[in-house]
């Protein structure tokens, strides 16, 4: 009998964002260290350098018709929405071109969730497909809720502060007012994007990158919801053991942290996106100095610049940096997040609690399990004043409140680090994958559960 060629390039769609694409390529890094060849499809607004940052991947441009501005014009949920309209015919005849050109060794197609239009491509080319989703499982398990309501019944519903604080069946402490919606206006049209990433598509299996020991309930009723495998492969800034910021780490705040008390500092970061009014700024400047605790500030490029007055405080007591390294220094004892599941994931890592101050819906998830669940953050919630960053800063780093963060943040830290070892659930899941992809991925149909 004729031995089928092993198919060992695995495709890899990522929403074309900062917080997507960054996992994605820790993705890439860690099934490229199982020996197989990577290949990465963006938009071509968002070209990345492979020798620069990814030597080894191949990087191909899909041709777009919709262009990014348009986000701004139309909002992200539409922009979503056409993209996935107006990119699948381009996607599937750079698929075509790259059979003919390199042959028929794609063994799987994985693709950010939101960018559902590959599973067709998938489908008329008979290769499997997996989704990857880069938030958590609860915030998984919370879309797949949403596309279930109709919004206009809702609305009307979350009128009632009863039903508003309502858990939601088997996702306690998560109520209906926690569903992750905020940002992502008008609802009607959410929801519909939440229909649309459960039902256009079918996959062969999930991928989260998350870990079980956080998440257990919300990764078992995925796997009941989607029918398909579901691999817990997180955290994969661990897996990978691979840098893979597009951001230029700014490394001269290492020499002013040599210099701070262990666990006396407080890092803070809002991501890669997201803007804060000058008069939060201000506020949070006077608490932190009010603190008297030295902090790291990340001000990333293109940021707005940081009022004068801002500015003169900071130097007093802090430092400021475009891009900081992500490792843990000794000195931090407090990471000031936005709750991104990135940075939620790398906090945990290193056992450091939190102070959180969420942006949108997806972030005040996390933040609700940091401070609810997890028990290792401080929530700042309503509008900051700098009494309350005081003494959300003292509580963290001074109290024994803090010191009792720190401890479960530390025993998480450890259970992350079995994980990804030999015999972890995320060094299991992760061989598990490869196993798919090595053999029953060899003649897997695409004809997966929607979910």
């Amino acid at each position: 009998m004729e031995k089928r060629a092993e198919k060992k390039r695995i495709v890899l769609v990522p929403l074309p964002l900062q917080g997507h694409i960054t996992p994605m390529m820790q993705l890439g890094q860690a099934l490229n260290s199982k020996g197989f060849s990577i290949t990465v499809f963006l938009g071509e607004f968002n070209r990345v350098s492979s020798s620069k940052h990814f030597p080894g991947f191949q990087f191909i441009t899909i041709p777009e018709i919709l262009p990014v501005a348009e986000v701004e014009a139309i909002g992200p949920v539409e922009f979503l929405i056409k993209l996935n309209k107006t990119s699948e015919a381009n996607f599937k005849d750079c698929v075509s071109q790259m059979l003919i050109q390199q042959g028929n060794d794609i063994a799987c197609i994985i693709y950010d969730d939101l960018m559902y239009f590959c599973g067709a491509a998938a489908n008329e080319f008979k290769i499997p497909s997996i989704i990857f989703c880069t938030t958590s499982a609860t915030h998984k398990v919370c879309n797949y809720v949403l596309s279930k309501l109709n919004a206009e019944k809702f609305l009307i519903d979350m009128e009632d502060p009863d039903l508003q604080n309502k858990v939601v069946e088997n996702l306690h402490p998560v109520s209906f007012k926690d569903l992750p919606i905020g940002g992502f206006e008008p609802l009607e049209r959410f929801l519909v994007l939440c229909r649309e990433i459960i039902t256009k598509r079918s996959a062969c299996g999930a991928i989260i990158n998350t870990v079980s020991c956080l998440e257990s309930s919300s990764l078992t009723l995925l796997q009941q919801e989607f029918g398909i495998p579901v691999y817990p492969l997180g955290p994969l800034h661990i897996t990978a053991k691979e840098t893979s910021s597009l951001l230029e780490e700014d490394r001269s705040c290492i020499e002013w942290l040599n210099k701070q008390k262990p666990r006396s500092v407080i890092y803070i970061s809002m991501g890669s996106i997201f803007d804060i009014e000058t008069k939060e700024v201000l506020e949070m400047a006077n608490g932190l100095c009010d603190s008297n605790q030295p902090f790291l500030w990340v001000i990333r490029p293109g940021s707005k610049p940081l009022p004068e007055e801002v500015s003169k405080m900071v130097s007093e007591k802090g430092f400021i940096v475009k891009w900081a390294p992500q490792n843990a220094h000794p000195a931090v004892g407090g990471f000031w997040s936005h709750c991104g599941w990135n940075s939620t994931l790398e906090s945990i890592a290193e056992g450091v609690p939190m102070i959180c101050r969420p942006f949108n819906g997806e972030q005040k998830l996390n933040a609700l399990y940091i401070e609810s669940v997890w028990r290792i953050g401080i929530l700042l919630q309503g509008e900051v004043e700098r009494g309350g960053v005081e003494r959300a800063v003292k509580r963290l780093i001074m109290d024994e409140e803090g010191a009792s963060m720190r401890e479960r943040a530390l025993v998480l830290k450890e259970k992350f680090n079995y994980s990804v070892r030999s015999g972890g659930s995320s060094y299991n899941a992760l061989n598990e994958l490869v196993n798919y992809l090595e053999t029953e991925g060899k003649d897997a149909k695409t004809s997966g559960s929607n979910y």
